[in-house]
């Protein structure tokens, strides 16, 4: 009876850290956004972080839903407040872009919003509970993989130019302690669509420190301007 009290309770503090650490990685690109509301021009930047982060939101926080996964309602309100955040973004981006971006940015919107809206029809009129449960969480574990397409291109890019110039240390310790929080909180709930690609994000997290570590301390910190594809 106590152990099961103690594990409810150091699984919620996981998830409820995972939650806090989450919301810095959300409003890491707001610099980024300034800057495009500033100069009313998305220059260079891709809108399609913005449209990756958005759809592991929507699919996480389906995943997260009690008629879904019970038990696990903490991923419903970090990925709530996350796409909330990437669909901001997006307006924002479609706003201020040329004419061909804001028609392949719309394009891509309404993509992922009918995409959602068919997985959510799908898993609860012709799923049963548990086989619901599992083609969610599958589609979950390939979303939050296709996220770690950011970080390596990151890692790649501090290698080859030797500069954590683009790797801000704040932004790679907010990315390591969500992984962190939400592998354990998978680990603690006994769910492996949580603990497995989390626990990636860890080690990722864990390369990306040292390798800020050993770059910044060899060629010092750059300018330390994030990325757009950072989180979003």
């Amino acid at each position: 009876m106590f152990s099961t009290v103690l594990s409810s309770g150091c699984s919620d503090a996981a998830g409820l850290a995972g939650n806090l650490f989450a919301f810095v990685l959300f409003v890491s690109p707001i610099p980024t956004f300034r800057r495009i509301i500033r100069n009313q021009s998305t220059e260079q930047f891709s809108e399609l972080p913005c449209i990756y982060a958005l759809l592991n939101c929507l699919i996480c926080l389906w995943y997260g839903m009690p008629f879904v996964t019970p038990g696990v309602i903490l991923v419903a309100t970090v990925n709530s407040i996350g796409a909330a955040f990437q669909f901001i973004y997006a307006i924002i981006f479609i706003i201020y872009a040329d004419k061909s971006k804001k028609l392949r940015m719309s394009a891509l919107l309404m993509a992922v919003f009918a995409f959602f809206g068919m997985v959510v029809f799908v898993s609860l009129r012709f799923l049963e509970t548990h086989l619901r449960q599992m083609v969610v969480g599958y589609l979950s574990v390939f979303s939050l993989i296709s996220m770690f397409a950011s970080p390596l291109f990151i890692i790649n890019l501090v290698i080859k130019t030797q500069s954590v110039e683009y790797m801000p240390f704040y932004l790679s310790l907010s990315t390591f302690l969500t992984s962190l929080s939400f592998s354990t909180y998978g680990v603690l709930k006994f769910d492996p669509f949580l603990y497995v690609p989390n626990g990636i994000g860890t080690i990722l997290g864990i390369v990306q420190l040292a390798l800020y570590y050993y770059y910044s301390s060899k060629y010092g910190e750059g300018s330390r301007e994030p990325l757009l594809a950072s989180y979003a």
